[in-house]
């Protein structure tokens, strides 16, 4: 019987230094825990502040990037119109359908593009 005994009490004592170590980790695991949850509670409340405050600059690009759509809109909408224009004096009359089309979205969209001098 001490024979039998002696494979499993070896394999016990070589398994306690795995033991240990995981162990440890458990350990330091636990006790890093709050620090981490902490750190991570702080980072949320600056994203989120971040998320909800926006820099005069950012404002700035925003409208901008608006004013550059609105006008791009605006020059696809003047290319389609001349384009049905020109087919419409042709006696195209679908073309002058969408002429008559494009023109009062043209006329909708003009006052929110800014004019620039040359």
């Amino acid at each position: 019987m001490t024979t039998s005994r002696l494979p499993v009490f070896a394999l016990a004592l070589a398994l306690v230094p795995l033991l240990s170590a995981c162990v440890a980790s458990s350990v330091v695991g636990l006790a890093t825990a709050p620090v981490k949850a902490g750190a991570r509670a702080i980072d949320t409340t600056a994203d989120a502040y971040d998320r909800v405050t926006v820099s005069q600059s950012e404002r700035d690009e925003k409208r901008g990037r608006a004013i550059r759509q609105r006008e791009e809109r605006y020059g696809r909408l003047s290319r389609d119109y001349e384009r049905a224009r020109r087919d419409c004096m042709r006696s195209d009359a679908d073309a002058c359908d969408a002429a008559r089309g494009l023109y009062d979205e043209m006329s909708a969209l003009r006052p929110s593009v800014p004019y620039e001098p040359e």
